[in-house]
């Protein structure tokens, strides 16, 4: 949930960025949308690790 709330963060960054032709506002936008990926992909290996554990 968090990843997605970053990811979606650095779009509306990127995006106003891109808007106001503001470069430094457009590259804080994709470090949030990568860093929001990380935290999904980290998420998710919680989860199948969480369920691993519980035997699913």
């Amino acid at each position: 949930m968090a990843g997605e709330t970053d990811k979606m963060k650095g779009r509306v960054k990127e995006a106003a960025g891109a808007l106001s032709d503001n470069d430094e506002l457009r590259r804080e936008g994709k470090v949030d949308q990568a860093a929001g990926k990380v935290k999904e992909t980290v998420e998710k290996g919680v989860d199948k690790a969480k369920d691993a554990i519980k035997g699913r």
